[in-house]
C-alpha cells in the first residue's frame, strides 16, 4: 500500500477514535434510556458507530458530531423496535401488561409524592411515541430547541409547534406536573425528572 493511502487510512481511524472518545459515553446514555434489555441497547450502540465509521465524511468538526450522531442512534433504534415488534408481538405485549400490573402494585398504599410520580409517569407513557421522545430530548439529554430540531432532522420552528402540542396534550392527562412546568417554550428544560422515573 503506498504511503499516502496509508497516511489517509490512519488519519480516518485516529478521527473516528476521536468523535467515540467523545461521543460514546453521551449515545450510551441516550441508548440505554431507550431500550429495556441490555443487549439491545449494546446492538444498537454498536450499529450506531458502525453507521458512523462507514458515514465518518458526515460527521461534522464543528461540535455537532454528539447530534449527529442522535439522530443515527434515533434511526437505528427505531428500525430495531419495528424489527423487534414484527419477531416478537406478543411477547412485548404481555411484557407491557405485566409491567404495568408490577408499577400498579408497587405504588399502591405508597405516600402521595410517589402516588404522584406514578401519575407523572403513566401521563408521560400514555403520550405518542413521537411526542414522548420530542420532551425526553429536552429533559433527559438537556438539549435547545435548534439541537432538537438537528436530531430529529426537522426545523427549529417544527420543535417549537410540536412540543407546544406535545405539551397540551400531556396537561390533558395530568395537570400541574412539576416535570411539565420544567420543559419551558424556550427550549430549556430541567433534569428534575431523572431516566429512573421516566425509564420505558
Amino acid at each position: 500500500m503506498r504511503p499516502s493511502l496509508i497516511s489517509a487510512a490512519e488519519d480516518r481511524r485516529r478521527r473516528f477514535e476521536e468523535v467515540y472518545a467523545a461521543n460514546h459515553a453521551a449515545i450510551t446514555g441516550y441508548v440505554v434510556r431507550r431500550t429495556d434489555r441490555p443487549d439491545d441497547a449494546a446492538d444498537v450502540i454498536a450499529e450506531t458507530f458502525l453507521t458512523c465509521w462507514r458515514r465518518l465524511g458526515d460527521v461534522s468538526d464543528d461540535g455537532d458530531a454528539r447530534l449527529w450522531l442522535y439522530g443515527v442512534a434515533r434511526r437505528v433504534l427505531a428500525n430495531h423496535r419495528r424489527g423487534e415488534r414484527r419477531r416478537t408481538a406478543l411477547a412485548e405485549r404481555l411484557r407491557a401488561d405485566l409491567a404495568a400490573a408490577y408499577r400498579a402494585r408497587e405504588y399502591s398504599g405508597c405516600h402521595s409524592d410517589t402516588g404522584e410520580l406514578a401519575g407523572i409517569t403513566a401521563a408521560f407513557r400514555s403520550l405518542p411515541d413521537a411526542d414522548q421522545e420530542l420532551l425526553a430530548l429536552a429533559a433527559w439529554e438537556g438539549l435547545t430547541t435548534g439541537q432538537i430540531a438537528v436530531v430529529l432532522g426537522c426545523s427549529a420552528n417544527a420543535v417549537r409547534i410540536r412540543r407546544h402540542r406535545a405539551r397540551r396534550r400531556s396537561r390533558s392527562r395530568i395537570s400541574g406536573s412539576p416535570w411539565m412546568e420544567a420543559v419551558s417554550l424556550t427550549g430549556s428544560a430541567s433534569a428534575s425528572l431523572t431516566s429512573s422515573q421516566m425509564t420505558r
